[in-house]
């Protein structure tokens, strides 16, 4: 159920780059609210300023102009009016990211990929806590047999659920998607965005997904459009919900 009260605000967002002839305005006071519960879809064009805006939204590039207001007990807090720790102590608590390119550690396993979310940003208590988590987040993945593997021994599907065991391992209030599917053949891709899907409604965490990928819209609650760094809010194909069975059928 969504609440009224947005988790997530982006108000009068601007964010240009360039200057003189090639000045380009990816961001024209862009407004958009997100609320818990919810697997917001924004799409456009390339070169749109999708990747800007969540960016812009995640904390991590700051806006020429507008604020975004984050959920802070009963209260929004400015994220560009925190220090540069207290914006990087509230992404380490709150958000997750999945990047094109998956962006794992060549050395580690995908165990390890894992583990050390937990280390530097979880609430896990112990060692043993930190590898119950992570094995169990694996055998959601399906990849229960796969943990002692690198990244160079995965399939681009399973480096892409790794990415997305990441991110999620931590049980974020938020999570930032990039193309998450853009490298995957769409048995691949339906499983990540079921399992982010399943994330948003039986985890209450709020998600914004940046993708081209039409195949995405039947599963997602709210689709944006960005063109000419402008905001509109388009219509959605209705779709079956996704239970929290979901995460048990893709072991």
């Amino acid at each position: 159920m969504i609440d009224e009260q947005p988790t997530l605000r982006g108000i009068h967002l601007s964010r240009t780059y360039g200057e003189g002839s090639t000045l380009t305005h990816a961001l024209r006071e862009v407004t958009m609210d997100l609320y818990r519960g919810q697997l917001v879809l924004l799409m456009g064009p390339s070169g749109s300023g999708k990747s800007t805006l969540l960016a812009v939204m995640s904390g991590l590039l700051k806006p020429d102009g507008g604020q975004v207001y984050v959920e802070d007990g009963t209260k929004l807090r400015d994220v560009w009016h925190m220090t540069p720790r207290e914006r990087e102590q509230y992404r380490l608590r709150n958000c997750g990211f999945i990047f094109q390119g998956y962006n794992l550690f060549p050395a580690l396993t995908a165990r390890q990929q894992l583990e050390i979310v937990l280390r530097w940003g979880g609430d896990a208590a112990s060692k043993s806590d930190i590898r119950k988590r992570s094995e169990e987040m694996l055998s959601l993945l399906g990849l229960g047999n796969k943990g002692h593997l690198k990244p160079s021994q995965l399939s681009g599907g399973e480096k892409q659920r790794v990415a997305l065991g990441r991110a999620l391992i931590k049980n974020p209030k938020f999570c930032f998607a990039d193309e998450p599917t853009s490298a995957l053949d769409w048995s691949s891709g339906e499983r990540v965005i079921e399992l982010l899907r399943a994330a948003a409604h039986e985890r209450d965490a709020t998600i914004l997904v940046v993708s081209h990928d039409h195949r995405i819209l039947p599963y997602v609650d709210v689709h944006f459009h960005l063109e000419d760094g402008k905001l509109t809010e388009a219509e959605l194909p209705l779709a079956e919900p996704v239970t929290a069975d979901a995460w048990r059928d893709q072991s």
